[in-house]
């Protein structure tokens, strides 16, 4: 069946029997990938199982995001939503002074993002994927990913008002369904939970409340405590998300010296003159929160027949409010890859390795940051020398000594690698780190921290001083393919994956 005879088909049906791609998810990364390729003439279905809008979590967004709902045609929209205007973030973290990451100051007027309210930005981008062509599925529950001979093929699933599943066979599936994981936690059961990392989040939100001094306009508030961390950001309406984020075994003990979970925030709250003091003038509302925030990541992003996007392939600590971005960088390189499949531009194989080592590379180096940042006493300069190593030392962030930490904190550096033609994407980002921490006693004290801190939640041992662990997932490209020929990320005149050179023949 042609391209054109399946777009026919699912036009013509409620439900179609067979359509070039499934995305099953219709969070933001479901939306992006599901919106790039619609854009660009796939016949796509996408299978959600709520119906929107529904609350979610996450409302602090990067800079980066902003970049690709532009390009998908979504940014006027979500600009008319009023939400307030993110320029960076504000952080009072162990023993140092307030520090501030400017976005704008660093980089620009233009570079900006939001404080959403999720349940409402995902529904706009839900939407726009409809209007762009998919065909989007409400209450739609997906019971499995079909595999035939180790390749995905389609879905089981049951349409909103039916009670028998049917199965929609698809070229390629893409599992955006977030935590379920319906290809790595269910199928595969790949998923490697990080031990160190086992976090629950507690958070509410009040009526009026204040930012901390100096803060840039509109900039999420992260405050350290002895046994933990908080957020403050500030809504639309004067409105704030406030959240407390300890480790599970902390959270259970205290958890039971309350009646309620609103109890226990209020304790909290009280506990950090820093927050209280901000949220003084305010008033919060009943119906507190918890969510475990426990990082993780597949063995595998993508395989024969489907890619893993945002959550489903992976999750981060909260720390740095990054999973929309992970999120929305994941489905633009599906969709980048698929297109490229489609186009005949690249093999499947490359593709894989295209999308595996770029969506690894994001996630390992966001995770290598976080677990330095729990490392509470080693001070900004080691936190700021580290995200240099980890931005490659890249030499356009010469000068200040916050660039490097201001450029992965918007999303600027994925965005810039997956671009970058010289196959530096390639390179697993520990390697980067490993030969900057050769050179540099500052990186080198800092991940030495990280990983007696990991050795020590493997192996059962109580965790002092609030460390924190890294990932071990390596990747090689070359394993996959001829590194060399600099597969990269494309836009213009089209989405997809272009190489530099031509692989030499023979």
């Amino acid at each position: 069946m042609s391209r054109s005879d399946r777009r026919i088909l699912t036009k013509r049906m409620v439900f179609s029997e067979m359509t070039e791609v499934i995305v099953v998810g219709g969070g933001p990364a479901g939306s992006t990938a599901a919106a790039l390729l619609a854009k660009n003439g796939v016949s796509v279905t996408l299978l959600e199982r709520e119906a929107f809008p529904r609350y979610h979590v996450g409302e602090s967004i990067t800079y980066s995001c902003r970049g690709v709902l532009d390009y998908i045609g979504a940014l006027e929209k979500i600009e008319a939503r009023g939400y307030t205007r993110k320029t960076g973030v504000l952080l009072r973290w162990g023993q140092e002074l307030d520090w501030a990451i400017d976005w704008t100051a660093q980089f620009g007027p233009d570079v900006r993002s939001w404080q959403v309210d999720r349940e409402d930005f995902d529904q706009v981008l839900l939407q726009h994927a409809a209007e762009c062509g998919a065909q989007v599925l409400e209450q739609a529950q997906v019971k499995r990913v079909v595999f035939e001979d180790g390749r995905a093929v389609g879905v089981e699933w049951t349409p909103q008002g039916h009670s028998e599943p049917q199965i929609t066979r698809a070229d390629l599936v893409l599992d955006a369904s977030g935590r379920a994981g319906l290809i790595s936690a269910q199928h595969f059961r790949d998923r490697r939970a990080t031990e160190i990392f086992r976090n629950v989040a507690i958070w509410g939100y009040w009526d009026g409340g204040e930012l901390l001094p100096d803060s840039p306009s509109g900039s999420i508030n992260v405050i350290s405590s002895p046994e933990g961390w908080y957020w403050v950001i500030p809504l639309s309406g004067n409105r704030f998300s406030v959240g407390y984020v300890t480790h599970k075994s902390v959270f259970v003990e205290r958890r039971k010296d309350y009646d309620t979970l609103d109890d226990m925030l209020a304790a909290v709250v009280a506990e950090s003159p820093t927050v209280s003091e901000a949220m003084a003038k305010g008033t919060v509302r009943p119906g507190a929160r918890v969510e475990q925030d426990f990082s993780y990541a597949a063995d595998s992003f993508c395989g024969p027949g489907h890619f893993l996007v945002g959550d489903a392939a992976c999750f981060l600590d909260p720390l740095l409010s990054t999973g929309v971005h992970l999120a929305i960088y994941s489905g633009l390189l599906a969709a980048a890859s698929v297109l490229s499949i489609e186009n005949g531009d690249v093999t499947e194989t490359e593709a894989y390795a295209f999308y595996e080592s770029r969506y690894r590379n994001s996630y390992e180096r966001l995770f290598t940051l976080v677990a330095g940042f729990y490392q509470k006493h080693a001070g900004k300069d080691r936190y700021f020398e580290l995200a240099k190593a980890l931005t490659r030392e890249h030499k356009g962030l010469e000068g200040s000594a916050d660039l490097a930490f201001g450029e992965i904190t918007s999303g600027i550096t994925d965005l810039r690698e997956a671009k970058d033609d010289s196959g530096l994407g390639d390179r697993p980002i520990r390697e980067s780190v490993a030969e900057a921490a050769s050179r540099r006693s500052k990186v080198q004290d800092l991940l030495s921290a990280t990983e007696q801190a990991q050795q020590r939640a493997e192996a059962g041992l109580p965790n002092t001083g609030g460390d924190r662990g890294r990932s071990r997932v390596q990747i090689d490209a070359d394993d996959l393919y001829d590194a060399a020929t600099g597969l990269h990320l494309v836009m213009e005149p089209r989405l997809g994956i272009q190489r530099a050179a031509v692989p030499a023949a023979g």
